[in-house]
């Protein structure tokens, strides 16, 4: 019995050691382990906008903390300033933005920028232009600046000789006094004449007609010579030539505060003055199509430009509209010569004009 006793004593006593010996690990020796504390480096950012080409100053910059393990190689710490001043920026820094070795470069390695700032927002290898506007052609000023359109295209067409590069019919005239002369020195009368050859006299009689065609008349079988009542009349065809560009500006560009004193008189800072209604518009295109707009333009060709969803990017194609293009697409029948007509005569189309419609005069 006595050693039963003496064995649960002992079994007591090392249990006791036992938990006496993971309170005092867990008390002590855990606790005192050192814990890791984050280790923040100041880098450079932008405390301001730094313009394209601009030397970096200490103006422009403030620090911020980061972890140690987010720095990298490119950043400029708080250490580095000096590394960092004096240098140019390759390209408009925002604010806020942490400055990192290929946003700037050697004031010495700098390649002067010059030209606008907007001529930034032009892609590479596209092109800004203008063209003429107005409210209509622009769809009653709905397009504005960074919308997406189509540019359509109105031409007239008329018949040339190709000889003489003017307008058809042309003007006939009669021939007299044709023969050969005798030999001269010098110009003689209508004649010309050269040295040593006979002279060749034209004369032209009347100042000149339409030119006709003739044709035979079935009633009576007799010819006659039929000729212009009018000048010829154009023909006109419209196509959406481009689709899909980005309009840049509607209205002029601001010019620089220097060239707006010199030039603009003097005005009330107080007196309001109406917007100016914008007469031109500046689009975004290829080379390729600012040539064939510069071409259109001085050839009197009529644009217009069509607002577009600026998520919709297809492309469709599209038929020129003529004349008998709209007659067989959408079935507008030629009508009848009938022995009657409306009274008065209609030689134009005119909206009618009521009694309580208001006149709308757009600001100019």
């Amino acid at each position: 019995m006595r050693r039963g006793r003496t064995l649960i004593l002992v079994l007591l006593i090392v249990i006791i050691a036992l938990a006496l010996g993971v309170f005092i690990i867990r008390q002590f020796l855990l606790t005192q382990q050192p814990v890791d504390q984050p280790v923040f480096t100041n880098v450079y950012y932008a405390a301001q906008n730094i313009p394209q080409g601009e030397e970096i100053t200490e103006e422009f910059l403030a620090t911020m903390q980061i972890p140690q393990g987010n720095v990298v190689t490119v950043m400029y710490t708080e250490d580095e300033l000096g590394l960092l001043l004096g240098k140019v920026a390759k390209f408009p820094l925002d604010q806020g933005v942490v400055i990192t070795e290929a946003m700037v470069t050697d004031a010495s390695n700098a390649v002067p920028i010059s030209g606008p700032q907007w001529a930034s927002l032009i892609p590479p290898g596209m092109t800004a232009m203008s063209i003429p506007v107005d409210r209509l052609s622009v769809s009653g000023y709905a397009i504005n600046d960074g919308a997406r359109v189509n540019v359509n295209a109105c031409l007239l067409f008329v018949d040339i000789d190709p000889s003489f590069q003017t307008i058809l019919p042309n003007l006939t005239a009669v021939l007299t006094g044709t023969g050969l002369g005798g030999t001269v020195q010098g110009a003689t009368g209508t004649g010309l004449a050269v040295e040593g050859l006979p002279i060749l006299s034209l004369g032209v009689a009347g100042t000149g007609s339409p030119q006709g065609r003739l044709e035979l008349d079935p009633s009576v079988q007799q010819p006659y010579y039929l000729v212009p009542s009018e000048a010829q009349r154009p023909r006109m065809v419209c196509q959406t030539l481009l689709q899909d560009v980005v309009v840049m500006k509607l209205g002029n560009f601001p010019l620089s505060q220097t060239t707006t004193t010199a030039e603009t008189p003097a005005t009330d800072p107080n007196a309001q003055q109406a917007p100016a209604v914008p007469d031109i518009i500046t689009l975004i295109v290829s080379p390729q199509d600012s040539i064939t707009l510069t071409y259109l333009m001085y050839t009197n060709a009529k644009l217009s430009l069509t607002l577009r969803n600026p998520t919709d990017q297809s492309r469709l194609a599209t038929e020129a509209s003529t004349l008998q293009f709209l007659l067989s697409q959408y079935n507008i029948p030629v009508p009848a010569k009938l022995p009657y007509a409306m009274q008065p005569a209609i030689t134009t189309l005119t909206s009618p004009v009521l009694p309580n419609d208001a006149v709308t005069v757009p600001a100019q």
